[in-house]
């Protein structure tokens, strides 16, 4: 085994626990992964690759690059990556790809509040039209498990902290409306045909291989840039808004335990959080500090602009129905995601 290759598995297990780990390695299976390279995606597709599992990847690289997939293949030398270049828009694309595949991990969608007020029929062509796509050719496949990424978006104006799964809001952007109607789409299907699809509704989720150049780049990447760069950082509003942030390994393991879960616990929609909140002005501190202890000293004071419209004042994920039903275990609370990705960050954009 090449030092690589222990490094890409060794950082599978510490992602995933020994224990998933292993029930992976022993139990091969076929996987189809939407938005294979993109940030979430490429993370788990690098996973499965260190398991010993067979991947068929599907992505249509408007938002990922195919670096991330390099990295992710970058040493696994264990299962085998097959890509498909496609839309999920395009039927006859989504029936070829689910052929022969156990489990579908659907992470493909046009993310950020803000542009889906930008352009909200893309994104409803993207994850709605796209979603439904997938699923229904996963039913007519008789694909065993479906898992999709769901988002806490979907709570909208529920004030209530912290979020519980049963008790959702009106939603506050085209985004959030999409991501609602895909679970509305996916209980439908349960009840119709059987095939019961779970989705995760991810909290803030960040790490290595997200894009802090993108228009629409998520707050963490976007800030860590910044002050790598010695740029301003712009907070939007007075910097308490607060978000319960998630590492992407956190989320890795729960599509994998969603996967494996009984029966009984499919077809549901869960949180996928750390549970904890930490507000903008606490991010800004931990970003700084956790860049001093790299030698990257950044001694600017943020800028603020006007609250972004569609965005809520605060999140707050209540874990305990996916620590109950599907085993899920948060490895990693956000200063710990943020030591593990501050390296990543500052060999790519230093």
């Amino acid at each position: 085994m090449t030092e690589a290759r222990a490094l890409t598995t060794a950082t599978a297990m510490e992602f995933l626990r020994a224990d998933l780990f292993d029930q992976l390695r022993s139990e091969p299976r076929r996987w189809l992964v939407t938005g294979a390279a993109g940030f979430i995606g490429s993370n788990i597709v690098q996973c499965l690759l260190s398991a010993n599992q067979d991947v068929v990847g599907f992505d249509n690289f408007s938002t990922g690059h195919q670096r991330n997939l390099d990295e992710a293949a970058d040493g696994a030398g264990y299962g085998q990556l097959r890509m498909i270049t496609a839309d999920i828009r395009d039927r006859d694309a989504c029936r070829a790809a689910v052929e022969d595949v156990d489990i579908v991990l659907h992470q493909a969608a046009l993310g950020s509040v803000p542009r889906s007020m930008a352009d909200p029929l893309t994104s409803h062509d993207v994850n709605v039209t796209g979603f439904i796509n997938l699923l229904d050719a996963a039913r007519q496949a008789g694909v065993r498990r479906f898992v999709y990424a769901a988002s806490s978006s979907t709570y909208g104006d529920e004030p209530d902290l912290p979020k519980v799964e049963d008790r959702i809001g009106n939603p506050l952007s085209p985004y959030a409306a999409t991501k609602r109607i895909n679970e509305v789409y996916a209980a439908a299907y349960t009840k119709a045909f059987g095939i019961k699809a779970t989705g995760l509704r991810y909290f803030n989720v960040f790490g290595p291989r997200q894009d802090p150049d993108s228009a629409y780049a998520a707050v963490i990447p976007k800030w860590v840039s910044a002050m790598l760069r010695d740029e301003e950082v712009v907070i939007n509003g007075d910097g308490e808004t607060s978000r319960d942030f998630c590492f992407v390994a956190n989320a890795v393991q729960a599509n994998i335990r969603a996967a494996f879960a009984t029966d009984e616990a499919q077809g549901e929609v869960y949180n996928v959080a750390f549970g904890e909140r930490t507000s903008l002005n606490q991010l800004f501190g931990l970003l700084r500090e956790g860049l001093g202890r790299h030698q990257v000293h950044y001694s600017r004071e943020p800028a603020h602009a006007d609250f972004r419209p569609g965005d809520m004042r605060h999140s707050l994920a209540d874990i305990g129905k996916a620590e109950r039903l599907l085993g899920y275990e948060p490895t990693y609370s956000i200063g710990q995601g943020i030591e593990e990705a501050l390296p990543w960050y500052i060999e790519r954009f230093r």
